[in-house]
């Protein structure tokens, strides 16, 4: 159980700095790069991949367009924090589990029970309701987090695509497609700092590294709780998705004083109930 806490602590704390990167002069796109170089890092440093394995016939096509994906989501997950908050950004990076499994049944022809399409139906009503802005407010920008609920989601089928190559350990694969969108990163930093005279400062290092250490601990302690969890993964399937949303709502609303609607309110509680939901149906 450790280990889940550990991995939603450190998911929830990636939302944090990059609400707090908004009271400095931050560059998103140079925070996303660093990150990438630091998740790299510990990536090669705590699974030691063996590179020598990696062959032509490893899925390429589904590593690079993982690789382009994750900084340009990652781009989008900071906008949705800066204009919407946490409490609904979160909600909707967890939402995106919806996407994979929407995939399975239109694209894979999966067989769905009636407790996998209520939740479906109790999922997209919560996202309605927690995308939902208040009344004075007049700048609600729902594109980002509907393109961070897309984006999660289709990297989500892209990455279950890759478990099912069993040639390279999931680690491995893990190491080249942090390589790739740290590839994408860099050239966009290049860009900016040639074409746009967009000038390094160090607060991006900063920010970028403390990203990349939680992003990478993150991913570390969901795989660890797997493991521990081994004969139930619906188990770890359900509290990361249950207590991200949770410990982001109580971040949002008491440290960042983030205003929800009742609308709002309501919408978190039917996410909840949609993620019981799909849990049960893994074992009707």
């Amino acid at each position: 159980m450790l280990f889940l806490v550990l991995s939603i602590l450190c998911s929830v704390i990636v939302g944090v700095i990059f609400k707090i990167t908004r009271k400095y002069k931050s560059n998103p796109t140079q925070i996303v790069a660093f990150n990438y170089i630091t998740a790299l890092a510990l990536c090669y440093f705590v699974f030691s991949p063996d590179l020598t394995e990696v062959h032509t016939n490893a899925p390429w096509n589904i590593y690079l367009a993982i690789g382009v994906l994750l900084p340009v989501v990652f781009l989008f997950l900071i906008a949705s924090i800066k204009h919407m908050g946490i409490v609904k950004t979160d909600a909707a990076q967890r939402l995106s589990l919806f996407i994979p499994i929407l995939a399975a049944w239109f694209i894979f022809k999966e067989e769905f029970n009636s407790y996998k399409v209520i939740g479906l139906i109790i999922g997209f009503t919560a996202l309605l309701f927690i995308l939902k802005k208040q009344s004075q407010n007049t700048e609600n920008k729902w594109i980002y987090p509907a393109v961070v609920l897309l984006g999660f989601g289709l990297i989500d089928i892209l990455f279950k695509q890759i478990a099912l190559y069993t040639t390279l350990p999931y680690t491995t694969s893990l190491f080249i497609v942090f390589d790739i969108a740290l590839a994408v990163s860099l050239l966009v930093v290049v860009y900016e700092v040639a074409f746009k005279k967009v000038k390094l400062h160090y607060i991006n290092i900063l920010f970028g590294v403390l990203v990349g250490v939680f992003n990478f601990g993150n991913i570390l302690f969901y795989l660890k709780a797997h493991k521990a969890f081994s004969e139930n993964p619906s188990t770890v399937f359900a509290g990361m998705n249950m207590g991200v949303i949770l410990l982001g709502s109580l971040v949002g609303v008491h440290f960042f004083k983030e205003k929800l609607s009742k609308i709002n309110y309501a919408g978190i509680f039917l996410a909840l109930i949609a993620i019981i939901l799909i849990v049960i149906s893994q074992f009707k």
